[in-house]
């Protein structure tokens, strides 16, 4: 099989047709694997999906929404949950967050304690028992309930959270827009959620900032109180021990070490309002009474005054300056691409209202027209880590091939060497990009291009230029110590080099197929398993062709023999 290979590659050397169309094959192939990536047949994202057994749901209705409400949002969608096979169980904490975990602590699910929020921690079986992955089951369950559950009450929110694969972010998409005027932030952050909402592949879109709503403001009359025999303290206690409920005496028990609290409040149906009126409230109050220090019952409406009031939302703030978070989550897509036409959609639907210019790669300036307020868009998340991941991961590979290039520069004092070696280390490129292709049309969900795949890629290039590197020390042997002719040393050589490059190519193919199946390390395996097929490719067929292109014998000082054998010492 090696003679015939060597004859056939022979037979190529020689023919400058042959050559050419190798030549010609190489670049095409390369152009293909290179527009794989802007015509979106292979997508690129950080890490994949992770196949978790556990995943949280967010619930956050309208500021000033009861305890009540947030549960009748909450049982509808258990109940949804409840009819899946691989749910194990569930945790439901009404009026605050979960206890803190990996994804918690980075969305501040632990900041969550009013009476219009909620967290249902779901629990799957192991993911060694189940077909379906965690992150299918969100993006199928996703759209049904937030269609049966969010509109039982208007402005609902409900979010999925699954534990991350890889750093934790506060979404996949994180639009932070700054400036210095309040309103201004607050109209910006709408406009840019509404665009959010529009754009293909987001889902679960919010604004991390406090609603302003309207509320009713209990204040105390003090001159009333003293001419009554009361003391604001006694006002105190019964609007909080009717509505929140306090202890007011204690038991004592032969079974209990400790003194029992007794702990008075209303009933939930009397703690409820008949409508969002100061009427109602007054109504509610009117049936408090409390006695005086001469015996007498005193309505506790004649001590207050009910007063109409705006909420006071928290500011946020970072890098000592005003900012307010949009975020959204990607449905099983990348998140870049959904990220690129958003901010198309800023641009072309946002001129109306703002001048806006480019500040970088994808930031932006935004000038409001009317009050000439500066605000700065910039972007962060998971979006922000993918960037900056495969810019640090680019510069490590450029790192690479300079550094080979000058190593080999240093051992062959020669350039163009030196450039045949770094092209056959770069043409496994063709491999990994087609290999995720490949792998795309046979998976039933995207198989992304990750940051493991460049890392499978990176470790690629050692590989092939050794490759390279022994093919063209064993032809300027052949060459030097046996005068063979410059294209029978080429053939020979890489005949030769043929086997231990086969046995060394399947010992990281069938080493990489089990990675290859993983959710997280799948990239790095189909990056070793395609990359190392293209770099045996390059470096038998491609790299002779183009060693065949150089002056050798000039370089390596030939001299031809004359019927010289290949066993002569």
């Amino acid at each position: 099989m090696y003679q015939k290979f060597e004859t056939y590659l022979l037979g190529v050397l020689e023919t400058p047709a042959k050559k050419k169309m190798i030549l010609w094959g190489t670049l095409a192939a390369f152009l293909v694997a290179v527009a794989l990536i802007p015509t979106k047949l292979v997508l690129a994202k950080m890490l994949p999906g992770k196949n978790s057994d556990t995943y949280s749901i967010y619930i956050d209705l309208p500021t000033g929404s009861s305890i009540v409400q947030t549960t009748q949002v909450s049982e509808c969608l258990t109940q949804i949950l409840q009819k899946e096979s691989q749910v194990i169980d569930m945790e439901v904490f009404l009026g605050s967050g979960a206890p803190l975990d990996f994804a918690g602590l980075i969305k501040g699910s632990h900041f969550k304690n009013n009476e219009n929020v909620a967290e249902v921690v779901v629990n799957l079986t192991k993911k060694d028992h189940r077909e379906e992955p965690s992150y299918t089951m969100v993006q199928r369950l996703r759209p049904l309930i937030v269609r049966q559950c969010e509109s039982i009450f208007p402005q609902t929110s409900i979010k999925f959270t699954e534990p991350p694969a890889g750093p934790p972010t506060m979404a996949a998409v994180v639009a932070e827009i700054y400036g210095e005027d309040t309103k201004g932030i607050r109209h910006l952050s709408e406009r840019v959620k509404e665009v959010f909402k529009k754009t293909e592949g987001l889902v679960d879109v919010d604004i991390m900032q406090d609603e302003i709503v309207d509320k009713f403001e209990i204040r105390v009359n003090s001159d009333k109180i003293i001419k009554s025999g009361l003391s604001v303290q006694q006002v105190n206690d019964i609007l909080y021990m009717a509505f929140e409920g306090m202890p007011i005496a204690v038991k004592n028990s032969q079974k209990a070490t400790e003194q029992i609290p007794i702990f008075l409040s209303l009933n939930p149906e009397d703690k409820k309002f008949a409508s969002r009126t100061q009427e109602a409230i007054i109504m509610k109050l009117s049936s408090l009474n409390l006695v005086n220090s001469m015996g007498m019952m005193v309505p506790i409406t004649e001590l207050i005054e009910i007063v109409n009031v705006k909420s006071n939302p928290m500011i946020m703030t970072k890098d000592l300056r005003q900012m307010s978070n949009v975020v959204a989550e990607t449905d099983m897509v990348s998140q870049v691409y959904p990220l690129m036409d958003a901010k198309s959609m800023i641009i072309e639907q946002l001129s109306d209202e703002y001048l806006i210019t480019k500040t970088g790669l994808f930031d932006l300036e935004l000038v409001d027209k009317k009050s000439h307020h500066r605000y700065d868009l910039k972007w962060d998340g998971e979006m922000k880590v993918t960037l900056d991941t495969f810019v640090d991961l680019g510069g490590a590979f450029i790192a690479a091939l300079i550094l080979i290039f000058l190593l080999m520069v240093i051992y062959y004092k020669s350039f163009a060497l030196s450039g045949i070696i770094l092209l056959g280390s770069f043409l496994s490129i063709i491999g990994v990009l087609f290999g995720h292709w490949i792998m795309n049309l046979f998976s039933a969900d995207t198989f992304f291009l990750t940051a493991t795949s460049l890392i499978g890629f990176i470790a690629l290039i050692g590989i092939s230029s050794r490759n390279s590197l022994l093919l063209i020390d064993f032809t300027k042997s052949l060459m030097t110590t046996k005068g063979m002719a410059k294209k029978e040393a080429i053939a020979y050589a890489a005949a030769t080099r043929a086997k231990p490059i086969f046995l060394t190519a399947a010992a990281i193919i069938l080493a990489s197929t089990l990675l290859a199946s993983d959710a997280v390390f799948g990239g790095l395996g189909v990056s070793l398993i395609f990359g190392t097929i293209a770099a045996v490719i390059a470096s038998l067929v491609v790299v002779p062709v183009l060693i065949d292109n150089i002056d050798l014998e000039k370089h390596f000082n030939f001299h031809q023999k004359n019927s010289v054998s290949l066993l002569e010492p």
